[in-house]
């Protein structure tokens, strides 16, 4: 009878560790979905207008709990311009000296209205070159005959130079976009709201994954030049499969914590 109560007790621990593992991203930066900010900010006017956007919980592309309070963090955004060329930085505020980024959107004009751009993932939270891109589709037909003839489709990479934020960035005056907000220093209004489980949040995200793509190649060299010596990232987060340690975090009465979380390991998806 023991042994068959230890034998049911193992099989309950071992299934509520396989449930947890499902609810948990392999990187913790999947949690915020890079395809959903690129859909933003081709619908945004102007790049507060994408930082407004980023941080509306009805967007719902944002899941990150980067200091495990339980509560979505507010995603800064930062504009590094060098001539033609722009990185704008995607941040979290850990505390008032921390801060973490979380992705980069270069942009590079490529000719008189002309432009391309690419996001990418920050190495502490995301696997290593998660870069995506808006994509188009073109297709051909190959063969001859009814029977011998088929359509050939395969992504193209997307002319952006007519997505309204990018022309705002582009136009003569522009004034460099510096966020405003900092840790505890929020726009009026704003709130954050309860993170949710992985597997609902990336059911959310699934319908950006069919505009935006993938890429192993990062074609933006310029921009991540530009960005590279202003890269920010903190202590407090340290990339691990399936999870983050946390090394220290700052809790409300302004002391400081030691805390790791239980990673698990795995093969990457």
């Amino acid at each position: 009878m023991k042994r068959l109560l230890l034998f049911t007790v193992t099989l309950c621990n071992l299934a509520v560790c396989k449930a947890q593992e499902q609810e948990n991203p392999e990187f913790i930066g999947e949690n915020f979905s890079l395809e959903g900010a690129l859909a933003l900010f081709q619908k945004s006017q102007s790049i507060e207008a994408f930082e407004q956007a980023l941080n509306a919980e009805d967007n719902g592309i944002n899941n990150l709990d980067l200091n495990h309070d339980g509560q979505v963090d507010y995603i800064t955004v930062t504009d590094f311009q060098e001539g033609d060329t722009h990185a704008l930085v995607l941040s979290v505020y850990l505390s008032d000296q921390e801060k973490q980024d979380v992705a980069v959107i270069g942009i590079e004009k490529t000719g008189p209205e002309s432009a391309q751009l690419q996001i990418e993932g920050d190495e502490a939270l995301y696997a290593a070159n998660t870069i995506v891109e808006p994509q188009d589709i073109s297709e051909t037909v190959k063969g001859k005959g009814p029977n011998g003839m088929h359509y050939d489709a395969k992504p193209i990479g997307v002319n952006v130079w007519l997505w309204p934020a990018v022309r705002f960035m582009y136009r003569p005056g522009y004034v460099v976009w510096r966020s405003p907000w900092r840790w505890r220093v929020y726009p009026q209004g704003w709130r954050p709201w309860r993170v949710v489980s992985y597997s609902v949040f990336t059911t959310r995200c699934a319908p950006h994954r069919l505009v935006y793509r993938r890429v192993p190649t990062r074609t933006v060299v310029v921009a991540h030049k530009v960005y590279r010596p202003n890269r920010r990232h903190t202590t407090v987060v340290v990339n691990n499969r399936r999870g983050t340690r946390v090394v220290r975090s700052t809790t409300p009465r302004g002391t400081t914590v030691i805390r790791k979380n239980r990673t698990q390991t795995g093969r990457r998806r």
